[in-house]
């Protein structure tokens, strides 16, 4: 019987998971390098479905220490729930990384003149245990001369961008937002298709918002809040302005939050997918 390949990728998800890389690693911490390494590996605990960076230990300067503060919660009363994916919680990129399902030790790397630290976690895992896994957001990051955003790609991860003229038409509580036939559609590995449409298509107004977040594959995105009805709602659109060269299709356009808001595809309407970002 056919295996699909959606369920094959999330039939370990349950487990910890590993893939080297070929990739120059660059690891900056106040301004100091703290790891450059040829011998990287991407690490996914279990139920984790964004990877980190495990360096070796070998090739970090400055010195691992035990981490100090309080332990977090236990690592099985957070995630999110997503039944089509996993009967336990997922642990998607905004659980802390000091929430750890695999038995390990959490560490501290510090700054070459130590005044700078950033969380670490050495699994006791005998492949990884020569390895430290490295908290993305405390630290900044290059692979080759690329400075790397958000976390790390993960090279069974894509987005594709296509010009589509099927007929897109956006709706919230019923009253329209936008309508194009002229969209791009972005299609993301095990995410929801995503329609990017020119703002001239926008049948809202939009009033510009200081929320920005960043992508690893598409880099920084700055939001919109539509104006429906007399009511604002906050961050329900966004725009990569100077998107990253994969999603370059899509600069300027205006994509919704679909698990928000109703989408009709050349007439048929879609089910809101559940996803991270469901509850605003």
């Amino acid at each position: 019987m056919s295996v699909r390949v959606r369920q094959a990728l999330f039939r370990h998800l349950g487990e910890l998971r590993h893939e080297p890389t070929e990739k120059r690693v660059r690891v900056l911490l106040g301004g100091q390098v703290v790891a450059d390494t040829t011998g990287a590996v991407l690490v996914w605990e279990p139920r984790r479905v964004v990877p980190s960076y495990a360096v070796p230990v070998a090739d970090v300067v400055g010195s691992l220490v035990p981490a100090s503060g309080p332990a977090p919660e236990p690592a099985d009363a957070v995630g999110l729930r997503l039944p089509a994916v996993s009967e336990r919680p997922v642990l998607d990129p905004s659980i802390a990384f000091e929430v750890h399902t695999a038995p390990g030790e959490a560490v501290e790397v510090r700054s070459p003149d130590g005044g700078a630290a950033g969380a670490g976690f050495r699994p006791s895992d005998p492949d990884l245990s020569a390895h430290v896994v490295l908290d993305f957001a405390a630290f900044e990051w290059y692979e080759e001369d690329e400075q790397v955003v958000s976390h790390p790609r993960d090279p069974f991860h894509r987005i594709d961008v296509l010009r589509s003229s099927r007929q897109v038409r956006l709706e919230l509580d019923g009253h329209l937002l936008a309508e194009s036939a002229r969209a791009r559609l972005l299609f993301e590995t095990n995410l929801p298709t995503r329609f990017y449409l020119p703002h001239q298509d926008v049948r809202v107004e939009l009033e510009p918002s200081p929320t920005r977040t960043w992508c690893a594959y598409k880099g920084e995105a700055s939001y919109w809040s539509p104006v429906v009805e007399g009511t604002v709602v906050a961050d329900l659109a966004w725009t990569y302005e100077a998107p990253l060269h994969d999603a370059s299709e899509v600069q300027g356009c205006v994509a919704f939050f679909d698990e928000r808001v109703d989408a009709v595809l050349d007439g048929q309407r879609r089910e809101r997918p559940v996803t991270p970002w469901s509850k605003g």
